[in-house]
């Protein structure tokens, strides 16, 4: 749950409520916080234990797209680049977006290029290219 607060702001968290709510309704407020979170969980226990008695099987399906929710979460996209651009390719030959590259040819293709316009002379034009 605190997984992103570290004891810096925990610290200043406890600061801040010394100041406002004083030290003598401090401990209260933080029990009172302590039991509220300890209801929080039980009834989200009770609900998913609830809903997986309900829908049995079906619930581990609807658990796995949150499953992937929440991989997502730790999703780097940095390390993500890093890894794609200095990996080598997969076993199978395809990169991540399908592609696959062509079978090496034995012959280099015959250029194609078609010789140089002469003085005066109109390019060739395209109608669809424009």
């Amino acid at each position: 749950m605190f997984d992103s607060i570290g004891w810096a702001e925990i610290l200043v968290l406890l600061l801040a409520g010394l100041f406002i709510l004083g030290p003598e309704r401090l401990p209260s407020a933080a029990a009172w916080i302590g039991k509220s979170i300890r209801k929080v969980r039980e009834f989200a226990t009770g609900a998913r234990d609830q809903l997986r008695n309900e829908m049995g099987p079906e619930f581990d399906e609807l658990r796995k797209p949150l499953e992937n929710l929440r991989e997502l979460r730790s999703f780097d996209p940095k390390r993500m680049v890093t890894q794609h651009l200095f990996s080598d390719e997969p076993a199978n030959g395809t990169k991540p977006n399908g592609y696959t590259p062509p079978p090496p040819a034995s012959t280099p293709p015959a250029s194609s290029t078609p010789p140089p316009l002469s003085p005066g002379e109109k390019p060739p034009f395209d109608p669809d290219a424009t």
